[in-house]
């Protein structure tokens, strides 16, 4: 996950420039997304200038190559960015395969970095933004997140990704706080997403401002 600011213009520039597997080698997956501030309100509020790179590779050679050959690369260089090995996956998503065969051992007090992805269904647009600002609440408040964004790719693409102190601490908040809890309800009884993925990660080789987090 790279994050970055390139800038208003250039960030239009950016969102249509996601990579391609049949076009970047060892690329498996990736997206170009904006970024929005998690917030309690209904409304996310974009960060102006600011995009993010979601990348899934085929080992760690081809994301070196990226990052010392791409265009892209260039322009995300200097942001916060940290490398991620998938330790749990829940849903499904186009376009990306398989990640974990089987589920890695992780120590409570060992940091975790949390991605969500849905595709949102029009007609649920307003019940998802209601049941997201009672979950960002609660993770806003939550001293065990280190760092946490809103991310997407209109129109109806939306993401957060988080880095959380520790993986009991993690796991305390999904399960027990009122507004996670509630949007699991809530996902449970009637689904806002046409497709929909939840991915743990154990976070490594962290740059720029989540190095200094974690």
């Amino acid at each position: 996950m790279h994050l970055a600011d390139v800038g208003s213009l250039r960030s239009l520039s950016v969102l249509r420039r996601s990579p391609r597997p049949d076009r970047t080698p060892g690329l498996v997956y990736a997206d170009t997304l904006l970024t929005a501030r998690l917030s309690s309100g209904l409304m996310p509020q974009p960060t102006p200038g600011r995009v993010a790179l979601f990348a899934v590779w085929r080992d760690e050679a081809a994301l070196d190559r990226f990052l010392a050959e791409d265009p892209l690369a260039a322009q995300l260089a200097g942001g916060p960015a940290v490398r991620l090995a998938p330790l749990r996956c829940r849903g499904s998503w186009r376009g990306l395969p398989e990640l974990v065969a089987s589920q890695p051992a992780v120590a409570d007090d060992e940091p975790v970095a949390v991605l969500t992805y849905g595709r949102l269904k029009p007609h649920r647009t307003v019940a998802f933004l209601r049941a997201s600002a009672k979950a960002e609440a609660d993770a806003i408040a939550d001293g065990a997140m280190l760092v946490g964004t809103g991310l997407t790719r209109p129109p109806r693409l939306v993401s957060t990704f988080s880095i959380w102190r520790s993986a009991a601490q993690m796991r305390d908040f999904a399960h027990d706080r009122s507004g996670h809890a509630g949007a699991l309800r809530a996902v449970a009884k009637r689904d806002f997403h046409r497709e929909s993925i939840f991915i743990r990660f154990r976070p490594y080789g962290a740059t720029g401002e989540w190095a200094t987090a974690l």
